[in-house]
């Protein structure tokens, strides 16, 4: 539920094929559901005041048959709503469950506490999904730690992510917008920040976005613009600021890390990937180490070139 304009709450909207037929169903239920427990609760009440204790009525209790048509209606009438409810909830189960020929395949790894999203396209988003408006979409999803679950509520979607194992979910968005993007499954400490969005956009610009053209920043500028907005960097003087800022320029462009030993700044490749796929293989002194490992991470494996190389505090290279 949110705070629609009025400041009344309500439902999301209804972005995707599905999401119209599941809050039909919904309704369906609360009214009966919300009926029956009216009409059982007033009768209780009802009966509870007319025949409470102490109370003279000046009737005399006697054995009497039950009509043999109330005991049907009661007990067909409930019978009935439930396979009616059934029926119709195991078709919209089927129809959410079995994605139509011909759908879009997206990738979606979930780890803590982040969503990795793979395009068929070849795009790679973090906590982010773009898609077309119109268009199939079939998520095949599994996780690399522990149980995390991929819920859009404007879509009515919502399916576990499990390790060691794949699930699927399919969704058809009909309104171009931009729809949050929760995990709904307790998965840790900062699984409340375990968020992001899925962005609904028109073919031609989806097809723009692809290409480039509509694309966002680079992850190298998208990574700079979140450092500089930090509060500890916000608030540190100035002078500081650019020292820290003249520090950090073109690090991570050239793909190396950092460390300070003997008046030098040494900025190793193998380093940048170990810290990357083992984070806890060198924790400094002082510190936790509380990073998951990336799966099936080895520590022959990294993410960058393997050789090293040197760069003293000028940015001047030295061979080993």
């Amino acid at each position: 539920m949110s705070a629609g304009p009025t400041g009344v709450l309500s439902p999301p909207p209804e972005a995707s094929d599905i999401a119209p037929r599941v809050d039909s169903l919904f309704g369906f239920t609360l009214v009966y559901s919300v009926f029956f427990t009216l009409l059982i609760a007033g009768l209780l009440f009802a009966f509870g005041l007319k025949y409470r204790r102490g109370r003279q009525t000046g009737e005399v209790a006697r054995s009497r048959r039950a009509s043999a048509w109330l005991e049907i209606v009661w007990s067909v009438v409930p019978l009935g709503i439930m396979l009616i409810t059934y029926g119709w909830g195991a078709r919209v189960y089927l129809d959410m469950a079995r994605p139509p020929a011909g759908a879009d395949e997206y990738f979606v790894v979930a780890r803590q506490w982040m969503w990795k999203v793979q395009h068929p396209e070849g795009p790679r988003e973090i906590n982010e999904l773009h898609v077309p408006v119109g268009r199939a979409i079939k998520l095949t999803m599994t996780s690399e730690d522990v149980i995390h679950s991929f819920y859009v509520p404007a879509f009515r979607m919502k399916m576990d992510v499990l390790p060691n194992r794949t699930t699927t979910e399919w969704f058809r968005a009909k309104k171009p917008g931009v729809y949050h993007l929760f995990c709904a499954e307790y998965c840790g400490t900062n699984h409340s920040a375990m968020i992001g969005r899925v962005v609904v956009m028109e073919p031609l610009d989806y097809e723009r976005w692809l290409s480039g053209g509509g694309a966002e920043q680079k992850p190298v500028d998208r990574g700079e613009a979140a450092f500089l907005l930090q509060p500890w960097v916000r608030d540190m003087p100035q002078a500081r600021h650019g020292r820290a800022r003249a520090i950090l320029t073109g690090l991570f462009r050239a793909g190396r890390c950092s460390s300070r030993r003997a008046g030098r700044w040494w900025r190793t490749t193998p380093m940048c990937g170990e810290s990357i796929l083992l984070p806890a293989a060198k924790v400094v002194k002082g510190y936790s180490a509380i990073m998951p490992p990336t799966r099936g991470a080895s520590p022959g494996r990294t993410c960058c070139s393997s050789s090293p190389r040197e760069v003293d505090g000028t940015g001047r290279r030295e061979g080993r």
